[in-house]
């Protein structure tokens, strides 16, 4: 049995800075709400030219030049997002030919939101392990500012948001101090309803293809969360992943150097460390400057982590998120 292990990481934000303020000037918000409900200051938005791809891209550039690899070092591709370029195919396709592969190699496509990282690394993890491949390539990128209701209707969710791409290398290691050790992942449907965007789909087609939207449906095609209940089986679900992967790998909660938390709330973090009894100090944010980039949110506050030297080699690191679904799952990392 073979070991994986996180070689690098690389990112793309969009260049479009939006602030509280600016959403001050779209709906009934204020900088001072937002902040005390979210930790959220500012998010990035897309620009002309800037999508799903190309933001898949430049993470993934940046990840293989850290790593000191080609594409063709790449075996194999696992790419995440909530809204694709095309309803098909998959990015993950796109990314495989714009890298500029001379060889072909699979690409999946996953869609477990804001838990897709984990999921995406227990899949890569798995191959590597099992021998199937030496290497992978594994992508968030997300747009949310496209789909947004930005009057004071969706401001709950509208003011959340941000847009981004994370990437990281992983590969097999042969070193006892670099290597994951695990990952729990789970999901309940039946809540699946609490957050959502149900609109459009393969469902809202008439008999001549086309799209079906009447205006008692147009909030459909608007994501919806219920806060409250989200906020409760986040702060549940979260800690009893994390301490299901240190059970298994008989890892105490005060030896994790660093907590990397998905970055949907600030307090839900908060919450969450007080309870495992886990100090601030051992964690990293960034949703004060992205929001919640779902999928990108765990590998661009890693990227972020280490290149503020927060994160150093051989630390234990522990990665955990809750999302649409629901599912949810935690990782343990010597990275």
């Amino acid at each position: 049995m073979y070991k994986s292990r996180l070689r690098s990481t690389g990112i793309c934000v969009p260049k479009k800075v939006v602030t509280n303020q600016d959403l001050e000037k779209l709906m009934d918000t204020s900088d001072e709400w937002i902040q005390q409900r979210s930790g959220i200051k500012e998010r990035r938005w897309i620009g002309e030219g800037e999508t799903t791809l190309s933001m898949a891209v430049e993470a993934s550039k940046q990840a293989m030049q850290n790593a000191e690899v080609q594409a063709d070092d790449i075996d194999a591709i696992v790419f995440g997002c909530l809204v694709s370029d095309y309803i098909f195919p998959g990015t993950g396709c796109l990314l495989q030919r714009e890298l500029g592969f001379s060889k072909t190699v699979p690409a999946l496509d996953i869609r477990n939101q804001c838990s897709g990282f984990l999921y995406g690394l227990s899949v890569a993890d798995a191959w590597i392990r099992a021998g199937f491949y030496k290497r992978v390539l594994l992508v968030g990128s997300e747009i949310h500012s496209t789909s947004l209701d930005k009057s004071t209707r969706g401001r709950d969710i509208s003011v959340l948001f941000g847009d981004g791409a994370g990437a990281v290398i992983v590969e097999r290691s042969d070193k006892d101090d670099q290597y994951i050790l695990g990952t729990a992942i789970h999901s309940e449907g039946q809540y699946a309803e609490k957050l959502t965007l149900p609109k459009p789909s393969s469902n809202d087609l008439d008999k001549y293809g086309a799209l079906i939207r009447g205006e008692d449906e147009a909030r459909n095609f608007y994501p919806f969360m219920d806060g409250k209940f989200v906020f409760k089986n986040a702060v549940r679900r979260m800690p009893e992943a994390l301490k299901e992967v240190c059970d298994q790998h008989s890892i105490a909660l005060e030896n994790i150097d660093c907590v990397i938390p998905h970055q949907a709330n600030i307090r839900i973090n908060q919450m969450i460390l007080e309870g495992l009894g886990i100090p601030l100090e051992k964690s990293h944010h960034t949703i004060h400057k992205y929001g919640n980039t779902t999928m990108a949110s765990i590998p661009l506050t890693l990227h972020d982590a280490i290149q503020a030297g927060k994160v150093k080699e051989g630390d234990t690191l522990a990665l955990i998120a809750f999302g649409a679904g629901f599912t949810w799952g935690a990782s343990l990392v010597k990275f």
